[in-house]
C-alpha cells in the first residue's frame, strides 16, 4: 500500500523504544481510507479487525467482547480491560504507546475511529485508516503500538467503548499528540458525501 507521506527529518520524531521510531507523518489533510470491511487490504499494518455477532430476542441483546486466550486477544498474557463512555461530538485523540497493544470494542452509540500509521520504516507509515463503529458496526479493533488511534462520538447518543490493553496502565507509555495536530492533518469534520 502506497504510504500518505513522507520521510521526516530528526526534528519531527515524536518518540523511540522498543524497536520504534515515531515520527510525524505531514499529512495532507483527510480521514485517509474508509475501512469499510474487517478484511479490507487497506488497513495499516498489524491493525485486525473482527466483526461480532449480536444475539438477540425480545429481551434485548448479548454481545461476547473479550474471550481470553482467543480471537484478537489471543497474544495477550495479561490484560486490563477498561471503559470510557463519551458524549456525542466528543473527540479524544491522538493517543499511541511504545509497548502497548489496545483492543476496542464500541458496544453502545456509534463512533468514527481514525488511525494514523507513526512507525517510520512500517510499510504503512502515514498512512490513516477510518473505520465507523458501534451499535450498527460492532467490530473489535486490535491497535499495535505506534499507531495513533483516537476517535469522535457521532450520533445523538452516548456511546461506550471496552477496551483491553495487554499491559497495565503504565503513564510512561501513554503518548499524546493533540486531535487537530497539523501534521497528522485529521479531518474530524462530517464529510457530507
Amino acid at each position: 500500500m502506497a504510504s500518505e507521506a513522507t520521510m521526516q527529518p530528526e526534528s519531527a520524531r515524536i518518540a523511540a523504544g522498543e524497536g520504534l521510531e515515531l515520527v510525524y507523518p505531514q499529512c495532507e489533510k483527510g480521514i485517509g481510507t474508509v475501512i469499510q470491511a474487517p478484511d479490507s487490504p487497506h488497513l495499516i499494518a498489524g491493525v485486525r479487525v473482527r466483526p461480532f455477532s449480536i444475539h438477540a430476542d425480545d429481551r434485548g441483546y448479548f454481545l461476547e467482547v473479550i474471550r481470553t486466550g482467543r480471537d484478537l486477544v489471543a497474544q495477550f498474557a495479561r490484560a486490563q480491560v477498561a471503559t470510557a463512555v463519551g458524549y456525542p461530538g466528543t473527540i479524544k485523540a491522538f493517543h499511541y504507546h511504545l509497548r502497548q497493544h489496545d483492543c476496542w470494542t464500541a458496544v453502545a452509540g456509534m463512533m468514527q475511529v481514525a488511525l494514523a500509521d507513526l512507525r517510520q520504516g512500517s510499510p504503512t507509515f502515514g498512512a490513516r485508516n477510518t473505520m465507523y463503529v458501534g451499535t450498527l458496526r460492532p467490530w473489535q479493533i486490535l491497535i499495535p503500538p505506534g499507531v495513533g488511534h483516537g476517535y469522535k462520538i457521532i450520533g445523538r447518543d452516548a456511546a461506550v467503548l471496552v477496551y483491553a490493553t495487554d499491559q497495565f496502565y503504565d503513564p510512561a507509555d501513554e503518548g499524546r499528540l493533540a486531535y487537530d495536530d497539523p501534521r497528522v492533518n485529521y479531518d474530524w469534520e462530517t464529510q457530507h458525501k
